[in-house]
């Protein structure tokens, strides 16, 4: 069975047959875990960064330094402003993305669309939260290279998560190749 794995039944059931599980139910716990460990990080360091930031910077190595700035709009601080938009956009493609979630069945895949999702959640936890009001809310940046836009963790699980679902799909792609 490709989509079920076996184990035995609990004890209480004292029966020696295996039974089958759904892997896809799993692959939804550990996407779900992936993502809410990453959102809830992206909001820790939100919140330290806001305190801990507001009225200075830290140098931490070469043109790393912690800067709090915000964005109310999309990448590279452009839009600004079309945050209704953006967040009804968000919450678009976090529904798509977790109903597409049966279609990642490798670890790599399962990491990466819940680093994707936990991402696209943490900013968009931003857009509705924060300070402007309902949808209005800038999302908190403060990770700052002096050569890059400003980003934050859920930014940058967005990106690590879209380049392994890349290189997940496209290994998968390979190998249904040299199977074929």
């Amino acid at each position: 069975m490709p989509t079920c794995v076996l184990r035995r039944k609990p004890p209480a059931c004292r029966g020696a047959e295996l039974v089958a599980v759904s892997r896809e139910a799993s692959n939804a716990r550990s996407i779900a875990f992936v993502g809410l460990t990453t959102i809830a990080l992206d909001q820790l360091s939100k919140a330290w960064a806001v305190a801990a930031l507001d009225d200075r910077s830290i140098e931490v190595l070469w043109k790393l330094r912690l800067h709090l700035t915000t964005n109310t709009g999309f990448a590279f601080s452009s839009g600004q402003g079309l945050g209704p938009l953006l967040g009804l956009v968000a919450a678009f493609v976090i529904i798509l993305l977790w109903k597409m979630r049966a279609r990642f069945t490798s670890r790599r895949g399962v990491i990466s669309l819940g680093l994707v999702l936990g991402g696209a959640c943490g900013n968009l936890t931003d857009r509705l939260f924060r300070a402007a009001g309902w949808g209005r809310g800038a999302v908190v940046d403060f990770i700052d290279f002096r050569f890059w836009p400003v980003f934050n963790l859920a930014d940058a699980a967005i990106v690590v998560g879209v380049i392994l679902l890349g290189a997940t799909m496209w290994s998968e792609q390979r190998r249904a190749l040299r199977d074929a």
